[in-house]
């Protein structure tokens, strides 16, 4: 009697196995695999290739050029390193030219972001949060104003944006750029959603029994919680406010207000007009500059990101 549950085991392993060599082919002839399975496809790889080299090609173009002398980017390959390495004196006329107002752009840049993407991030953590665990009337309301506010393009409203800022006096000033900034309707839902998955009914409803209040409970128990989406909504608001472009060329006429995307649209146009000087390895250069600090970000809080679009994938 003892040797039958070893029979019983020996032959449940080898039906295992032999399902196993089943799904492997299985998976081998169609081309993809799970997690159990070693294969991989190559379509998909050469795929992913081709798309990561799309991806990388701008990038490679930019720290390529950014070496290269005015005269050697006109006459060299666009790929190709020029006759001299003048990284370091492109950087150094980046940063001096006009009077270093490039670092002015810069400056400008990093205080539209921190002022009016981190306050759109601010507001649309509370606003989601609450529209998310309180029950109010005209919240199906809301709803359906927040929806109709992603629906619209940013640049459909840039026109009565300029106009209500000319009424008010508040055009070629850095409000015109951080209060447009501080209106995010995609992060509010963003986060309303990650609020509503994330943060347990019942986890605030023992909070309040311990005696917290409202205030107490969202910083010290739901606030943690939501730190993916709160990454997840800042990387989303500084990336548009980073690059914004339509907005601060209609709200914006003196240079030293200028962010980097117009400030370095200047100096591309610097050589159609008359008496002109063509500058094409700065505008390169700084390109490169202006970029880095989003790589940084992306590479700092990419977990972060990337466990906030997962959350809610699977159902409990």
């Amino acid at each position: 009697m003892g040797g039958v549950p070893v029979v019983s085991a020996r032959a449940r392993a080898r039906r295992v196995a032999r399902d196993e060599r089943a799904e492997r082919r299985r998976a081998g002839r169609s081309g993809f695999s799970n997690p159990a399975n070693p294969r991989r496809s190559t379509v998909m790889t050469l795929v992913c290739a081709l798309f990561a080299v799309y991806c990388l090609f701008p990038f490679v173009y930019l720290v390529v050029n950014a070496t290269k002398t005015q005269a050697d980017f006109t006459s060299t390959f666009g790929l190709g390193f020029g006759g001299s390495f003048a990284l370091w004196d492109n950087l150094s006329l980046v940063f001096s030219y006009q009077d270093g107002i490039f670092g002015r752009w810069l400056v400008n840049t990093l205080l539209y972001v921190v002022v009016g993407a981190g306050g759109a991030t601010l507001l649309a953590i509370m606003g989601g949060y609450a529209l998310a665990k309180f029950r109010f009337p005209g919240r199906k309301a809301v709803f359906v104003v927040v929806i109709g506010a992603i629906s619209v393009p940013g640049i459909a409203l840039a026109v009565p944006q300029f106009l209500l800022f000319a009424k008010l006096g508040l055009t070629n000033t850095p409000w015109a750029m951080i209060i447009p900034s501080l209106i995010s309707p995609f992060g509010l839902y963003l986060m309303w959603i990650f609020s509503e998955q994330a943060v347990p009914v019942e986890l605030l409803e023992a909070a309040r029994v311990d005696g917290a209040g409202e205030f107490r409970t969202f910083w010290q128990v739901s606030l943690p919680l939501l730190a993916p989406g709160i990454v997840t909504t800042a990387l989303f608001t500084i990336v548009a406010t980073w690059n914004n472009y339509f907005l601060p060329l209609i709200m914006l006429k003196d240079s030293d207000w200028y962010p980097l995307t117009i400030g370095l649209n200047q100096w591309k146009d610097q050589a159609s007009t008359a008496g002109g000087q063509a500058i094409q390895n700065l505008v390169i250069t700084g390109s490169m500059v202006t970029i880095i600090p989003l790589v940084i970000a992306f590479l700092l809080l990419q977990r972060y990101w990337q466990s906030g679009l997962a959350a809610g994938a699977v159902k409990e």
